[in-house]
């Protein structure tokens, strides 16, 4: 098995993991209601996200620059991620 598609089998089974839990969150409360578009949204956000670590751990050969552009890459995540559920900044795309 070549690098490249070992990259990517991680990455879509780490979203694929990441993505049961509120499925399966779902099967035993009323606390967590995603919907479809929840679900689609979600993965999409994983993967670009994914798929642009793997092009960071790829292309960039510098250590430090590669651990710092990784973090800026998840806080990004994290930020987009709390504005989607609650709404953190106001905007309209925010989940309140």
């Amino acid at each position: 098995m070549n690098t490249k598609n070992k990259g990517l089998k991680v990455i879509f089974l780490i979203i694929t993991i990441l993505l049961l839990t509120p499925l399966i969150a779902m099967q035993f409360t009323d606390e967590v209601e995603w919907t479809l578009i929840d679900f689609i949204i979600a993965g999409t956000l994983l993967l670009s996200t994914g798929l642009i670590f793997d092009l960071i751990i790829k292309k960039i050969k510098n250590i430090q620059y590669r651990i710092a552009i990784s973090i800026v890459l998840f806080i990004i995540l994290l930020l987009i991620w709390a504005e989607l559920a609650v709404g953190i900044f106001g905007t309209s795309i925010g989940g309140n």
